[in-house]
């Protein structure tokens, strides 16, 4: 059986992304074009359209990064926020080509993480699969579900060592060891299963880093049943991605 969860209110947080939304904006003010890798169905709709009811006074636009460049506004500044949680190299040079080739002007922020609520956001979802105690502890982490975490990324090695902030973030959270490991290539998961295992932590679970586009739906389940370990869903629609969306948003407004 799961255990409750709570889900807390957005906040001001460290790090990237730190400036909230203005609660009004002129009229002439950007356009935030949300960047989907892939389709724009889905998950991604399901996050502009959080972001639309969370800030009402912001004008949003859902894009495929493959259709960026026909997207941007003429004769009207955008901030393009790509719906990544860290900053893939290649997705990021096709937004910025395509914004070149717009002619635009448009202005390209980083990636959703590392951030503090994109680990918030991951410790729910642990939360909700019952993987983890609803909330964050900050003493020694009795009677915990798992004993260790993975956190499962896509893009290799480099994809790897990108989450590596989001891992520490994540570990101060449940207070528990959690390691980064690519779903799909090496560094992978097993190795990572087997070195935790082989320091005494037997009970593991997997925490996608991902938003919920990036592989087929059933990949995280036969990676986890791979290595005899539980999962949780990834990221989707929460509420701590659109808030992440709509601070990169005003971190450019600041700027």
């Amino acid at each position: 059986m799961s255990l409750p969860v709570r889900e807390r209110s957005p906040r001001p947080g460290g790090g990237r992304h730190r400036r909230p939304v203005p609660t009004s904006l002129p009229p002439d003010a950007p356009l935030l074009v949300l960047a989907a890798p892939g389709s724009t169905s889905g998950v991604a709709a399901d996050i502009a359209a959080v972001v639309r009811v969370d800030h009402p006074h912001i004008e949003v636009r859902l894009t495929a990064v493959a259709d960026l460049a026909d997207s941007l506004p003429s004769g009207r500044d955008a901030i393009v926020v790509p719906l990544l949680t860290w900053d893939d190299p290649a997705v990021l040079a096709e937004i910025h080509k395509a914004v070149a080739a717009s002619g635009s002007g448009a202005v390209v922020t980083e990636a959703l993480g590392p951030h503090p609520l994109l680990a918030e956001a991951l410790h729910i979802r642990l939360a909700e699969r019952g993987l983890a105690r609803a909330d964050r502890v900050r003493v020694l982490n009795v009677g915990s579900p798992v004993d260790a975490v993975i956190l499962g990324t896509v893009g290799g090695a480099q994809a790897v060592h990108a989450v590596q902030a989001t891992a520490v973030l994540l570990a101060s959270r449940l207070t528990l060891p959690v390691v980064s490991a690519s779903l799909d290539s090496e560094p992978g998961v097993p190795m990572a299963a087997e070195r935790l295992r082989a320091a005494g932590a037997e009970r593991l679970a997997i925490a996608p880093c991902l938003i919920g586009h990036e592989v087929p739906e059933e990949l995280v389940e036969q990676v986890a049943t791979a290595v005899d370990a539980r999962h949780a869903a990834p990221l989707g629609a929460h509420g701590a991605i659109a808030e992440l969306v709509a601070r990169a948003y005003g971190s450019q407004l600041a700027t």
